[in-house]
């Protein structure tokens, strides 16, 4: 199996199990591991609305024999060397108070634990991150829409609870971020504005792109807002004429 186009909702179980098989072939079937799946792993292992992602970011609670495992089957299968990471424990999203707020997932081969994100703090998380060129704001209208429909609506206190709980508060989450969830939790029809928002989403990615690749500017956290907002700004100019 390749995942050339990115891993899916289909294919992530069968990677996991794959990953379970190696890691008791190399550890044993006495000594189990934990895994809590979060960003887009977590919503593809829970709803319907992202149809994939390109990384597993999770929490990894296991013996040195999970990192091997992870290359074995990296290597075997033709995985990207990182597919599955703790990288996001470098970034602003990442709270040591998220596996005390995961939920079970599956148990693969007796000996692999895996667990993910309960809703609110998945959103929490995603309005930490609050990248507006890639899928966080989409992803927080999704989820809130997808509760909706399986009828768990999730309500402001909620989610204001999980950032208090992960993060301490709203204080260091973007105007732009509660801006897009404050409208999400107004909305009358949610689904009409995640496709806004993904809109909205690619065309602030393509900007970030073209600066990247032809003004040979460095994008980072810190000016990311002020490239979109000068690409928003001239697309705007050019439609009013």
């Amino acid at each position: 199996m390749s995942v050339e186009k990115g891993f899916t909702k289909e294919n992530l179980d069968y990677y996991l199990n794959e990953l379970a098989k190696e890691f008791r072939k190399r550890n044993g079937k006495n000594t189990p591991a934990e895994i809590v799946l979060v960003g887009g792993a977590a919503i593809l292992a829970n709803y319907g609305f992202r149809e994939m992602t390109y990384d597993i970011d999770a929490v990894i609670t296991a013996s040195s024999a999970m990192k091997e495992a992870v290359n074995a089957v990296g290597d075997r299968l033709g995985l990207p060397n990182g597919w599955l990471n703790t990288d996001f424990k470098n970034t602003s999203s990442y709270s040591s108070k998220l596996s005390q707020y995961s939920k079970y997932y599956r148990t693969y081969f007796n000996v692999l634990n895996v667990r993910t994100i309960s809703a609110e703090y998945l959103i929490a998380m995603k309005l930490m991150s609050g990248r507006r060129y890639k899928k966080d704001l989409s992803d927080i209208i999704g989820i809130l829409s997808e509760q909706e429909r399986i009828g768990e609506p999730l309500s402001y206190q909620q989610i204001d609870c999980a950032v208090k709980n992960l993060y301490g508060g709203w204080d260091n989450i973007s105007g732009y971020a509660i801006r897009v969830f404050k409208a999400a939790l107004d909305s009358e029809n949610l689904m009409e504005l995640f496709k806004e928002q993904e809109h909205e989403e690619a065309f602030s990615k393509q900007a970030v792109l073209q600066v990247q690749k032809y003004e040979g500017e460095r994008v980072k956290e810190s000016n990311v807002n002020e490239i979109i907002q000068k690409a928003l700004k001239k697309k705007n100019n050019k439609d009013a004429r």
